[in-house]
């Protein structure tokens, strides 16, 4: 008993002094902390593990000046290649054998689905996930999680109202990955056209172990449908594109943020049969020439060129992972030198009006007690042939659009 008093009295003196208050947090010294995540390295989703590269590289450039706080990050990273078993094999082994202090920006609804409930009962904060799905937002079931993505109903819900103003009496045939990342864009069209969801909508589902989805593409032309959404990752969404056009399927087409890289998706379908897709995004294009003098962008070309060296700055995956690293760089800096994991997760979910460099203007992060995401707003944008041009204003689910006159 007096042990445990005594011990109470250290840690209640070294809070009030300012001492780092750590001691029982896993991966946490004075010289460092350890924070782990799996990305899909390999596997069918392997061009989103540019976003882990990226974050790999942010994490680089922070150590390079220090750390924060005085303190470096040590950034275990593992390739879960997509899928669910491997993902829970990596997961473990991050908490249980590296002991991390964190998991910070893990990659995928398929791996994310298989270990967000291990990873709450571990009380290990989990914060900005790369995922959209609309569960892993809820703080009720999952207090441990944020998301890094804008959720999937959101986007989902954004696109419906689109189609419905640009072309109210339009067919929607959407194509989608048979998982919660397609599943939640499904629901969020059911949620926004209601009554005329069956009449309207027709959905074909596929998997990520199918080779081709050109045989989905040529059944959804033939229902007869003037819009089409794709909801997947940038592999399958190449070829749903290519295969449109090659069958000359020509219907207001929608991809989804996680798809809109310029070099995953639109470089492998065609830059020419690409012309006139819509997706929403949250990022500036580096490549874009109207950012050409902008002072966010050429910082990240300068830190492009320095830590990234040889990639394709046209991956807006990496850029979206530098995004992750300056966001875990804000929560850390919250922290202070109260590296408890209950503050960690509390500065993930005290997040203010936190602009970066290469966000869209108009778009901020906030987190708080009632929202677990990083992302609510989102820009539309069109493809030209050669870059994203942005339309209309910045959006959000629960308003009401107006629909922009094409140009």
């Amino acid at each position: 008993m007096l042990m445990r008093r005594f011990v109470l009295a250290v840690a209640a003196l070294a809070a009030f002094a300012g001492m780092p208050v750590h001691a029982d947090t896993p991966g946490v010294t004075e010289s460092e902390i350890k924070i782990g995540a799996t990305f899909p390295f390999s596997g069918p989703a392997s061009p989103l593990s540019n976003t882990g590269k990226g974050l790999i590289a942010y994490v680089r450039s922070i150590n390079d000046h220090g750390g924060v706080n005085g303190r470096k990050i040590n950034l275990v990273t593992y390739d879960d290649a997509y899928s669910p078993p491997k993902a829970v094999e990596q997961t473990r082994k991050l908490i249980e054998g590296d002991e991390v202090a964190l998991l910070f920006s893990p990659l995928g609804t398929p791996g994310l689905s298989a270990t967000v409930k291990y990873v709450n009962g571990k009380k290990v904060p989990h914060l900005f996930v790369v995922s959209g799905a609309t569960k892993f937002a809820n703080f009720t079931d999952f207090p441990m999680t944020t998301t890094g993505l804008p959720s999937y109903n959101t986007e989902g819900k954004i696109y419906a109202k689109y189609i419905t103003r640009t072309a109210p009496d339009a067919k929607i045939a959407i194509l989608y990955q048979n998982d919660d990342l397609g599943r939640d864009f499904v629901a969020a069209f059911k949620e926004a056209l209601r009554a005329d969801f069956d009449r309207k909508v027709v959905a074909s589902p596929y998997e990520v172990t199918e080779p081709t989805i050109e045989s989905h593409v040529v059944s959804l032309k033939a229902s007869g449908a003037q819009a089409f959404v794709i909801a997947g990752t940038p592999k399958f969404t190449a070829q749903a594109i290519k295969k449109a056009s090659e069958i000359g399927w020509s219907p207001l087409t929608i991809i989804n943020y996680v798809s809109s890289s310029v070099s995953a998706t639109i470089l492998p379908a065609g830059p020419d049969k690409a012309v006139g897709v819509i997706a929403a995004t949250v990022t500036k294009d580096p490549n874009d020439k109207r950012w050409a003098d902008d002072p966010g962008m050429k910082w990240y070309r300068q830190h492009f060129e320095k830590y990234l060296p040889g990639s394709d700055i046209g991956d807006n995956n990496y850029l979206f992972g530098t995004q992750q690293g300056q966001i875990l760089e804000q929560v850390l800096k919250q922290c202070g030198n109260d590296l408890s994991r209950e503050n960690i997760l509390k500065q993930a979910r005290s997040i203010k009006g936190l602009v970066l460099p290469t966000l869209m203007p108009g778009i901020a992060i906030n987190t708080g007690p009632s929202n677990s995401m990083a992302y609510t707003q989102l820009q539309l944008q069109r493809w030209t042939g050669s870059s994203w041009e942005q339309f209309g204003s910045v959006l959000s689910a629960d308003q009401n659009q107006s629909a922009p006159e094409r140009p």
